[in-house]
């Protein structure tokens, strides 16, 4: 017992004892810790970055530099931004909507069909991420509208998107000639994807804005909205703007003629 005493005691004993409790703590963390349902994306291969770069250099270099440094535009010229950073899904969006490469300089790029199969715009993703470090393409768990909760993803959309792309995403105009887009056909990859990057005018809505889970409700919602109205005719989807206008020309030109109809009786 003595032994046992003198040990406690020793001079070292404080530290056996901190390394052992920060020890204890992260097993418990790591046990505790729940595991994710996504797998991570599959690391691209050397032949795949090889042939986006070639794919690259032929339809983007042009614009973006041969080493994706950006290029400014000079004389009305060609010009884009730097690429190296804004990781996979940026491209997959943009390249995968058609937007890129883009077909006229304007306030906003306009989506068009995609100009490239999939296999190479995975390609062209690779190349870039490559270059450095961003945001990822997501799994097909992340953006599985069955596995979101389309309550909660209605709440998150009218607080963070419905101010843009209306309550039920039919889109509305913004400013200076630029618009929300319509999501109603928009790919639940797509939708993440441009959350998570912020295309054009539209705010960056990283992990710590909006979760994955979150992102992945959002989507639950919007599919939901593809379903149909069922209060029955939509006009438009556009809210009290529709629903007035609707009001003046068929209620009060029906007051109107009403009121026609009973004068004429009068006389």
């Amino acid at each position: 017992m003595k032994a046992l005493a003198a040990r406690r005691h020793h001079r070292f004993a404080p530290v056996v004892l901190l390394l052992l409790a920060l020890l204890l703590t992260g097993a418990v963390y790591a046990i505790a810790q729940p595991a994710s349902a996504d797998a991570a994306p599959a690391a691209a291969s050397d032949s795949d970055i090889a042939a986006g770069q070639k794919l690259f250099q032929a339809n983007c270099a042009t614009c973006h530099g041969p080493t994706a440094e950006g290029r400014e535009a000079v004389d009305g010229g060609a010009g884009g931004p730097s690429l190296i950073g804004v990781g996979a899904a940026a491209v997959d969006f943009q390249v995968g909507t058609g937007r890129m490469p883009a077909q006229m300089n304007g306030a906003q790029i306009q989506a068009k069909p995609a100009q490239f199969d999939q296999e190479q715009i995975n390609q062209l993703a690779a190349f870039v991420a490559s270059l450095g470090a961003g945001p990822a393409i997501p799994t097909e768990d992340m953006v599985d509208p069955s596995q979101g909760d389309a309550a909660n993803g209605m709440a998150l959309f009218r607080t963070n998107c419905a101010m843009c792309h209306n309550a039920v995403g039919a889109g509305g105009a913004l400013s200076q000639g630029k618009w929300a887009p319509a999501l109603d056909e928009t790919s639940p990859t797509h939708i993440y994807e441009a959350m998570l990057t912020g295309p054009q005018s539209m705010p960056v809505f990283n992990d710590a804005n909006i979760t994955p889970e979150e992102k992945r409700d959002i989507i639950a919602y919007l599919d939901e909205q593809r379903d149909g109205s069922p209060g029955g005719l939509s006009l438009g989807s556009l809210g009290p703007v529709s629903e007035g206008l609707w009001a003046w020309v068929v209620g009060i030109g029906l007051l109107i003629g009403a009121a026609v109809w009973i004068g004429a009786k009068s006389s």
